[in-house]
């Protein structure tokens, strides 16, 4: 379990993304975390879900990029029974189990577009719907997202809607290098 105490960093930028962190902690707003594989997004939002009001709750990582494009929605917001073949019972998304806690969306810039809408209603109404459901759940939760995209250049091109680019980007934590991870004290070194 990391917590902000396992991050080690004297560097003012270091310091400055850890402030930025701690403020995240304190809040429900929805985390943009930027940077490069390897530099330590998912023990960040980890930090942060550790460090707020919603610690003793899940936290529930999905990776967007490694779920295949015609099993996301099913992954994020679960299905009902008959709502496709196969879908031979209930089955909560990974929104509903996350509940009251955190949840971590990775390489949110691999969204498809009809994902990017249903997301966009979770950010606003914070509600949704599994498939084949007609009536809307409501979720209580933290959201913080990871990306290595350029979503200004992605939100130009039109591959990621601007509004939702909006709607994750209220805090954004820019990852510095990192230089070392320490396994046997867990601390995070970043410069």
């Amino acid at each position: 379990v990391y917590t902000f105490d396992h991050i080690v960093g004297n560097a003012p930028a270091t310091q400055e993304v850890v402030r930025m962190a701690r403020m995240a902690a304190q809040s429900d707003v929805t985390t943009l975390i930027l940077g490069e594989s390897g530099t330590g997004k998912e023990l960040f939002a980890q930090s942060i879900h550790n460090g707020g009001r919603r610690a003793n709750a899940p936290f529930v990582v999905v990776n967007c990029g490694a779920l295949p494009r015609n099993l996301v929605q099913s992954e994020l917001f679960g299905y009902e029974r008959g709502a496709f073949t196969g879908a031979d019972s209930d089955r909560a998304g990974r929104f509903e189990t996350a509940d009251s806690g955190t949840i971590l969306l990775d390489e949110i810039g691999d969204l498809d577009a009809s994902c990017q809408v249903k997301m966009l209603r979770v950010l606003q109404e914070h509600t949704f719907e599994r498939l084949g459901e007609s009536h809307p759940r409501r979720v209580d939760i933290r959201v913080v997202c990871a990306t290595n995209v350029d979503h200004p250049a992605a939100v130009a091109s039109g591959a990621f809607r601007e509004d939702l680019y909006y709607r994750i980007n209220l805090i954004t934590l820019h990852m510095l290098s990192l230089i070392h991870i320490s396994e046997p004290t867990r601390h995070l070194r970043i410069s």
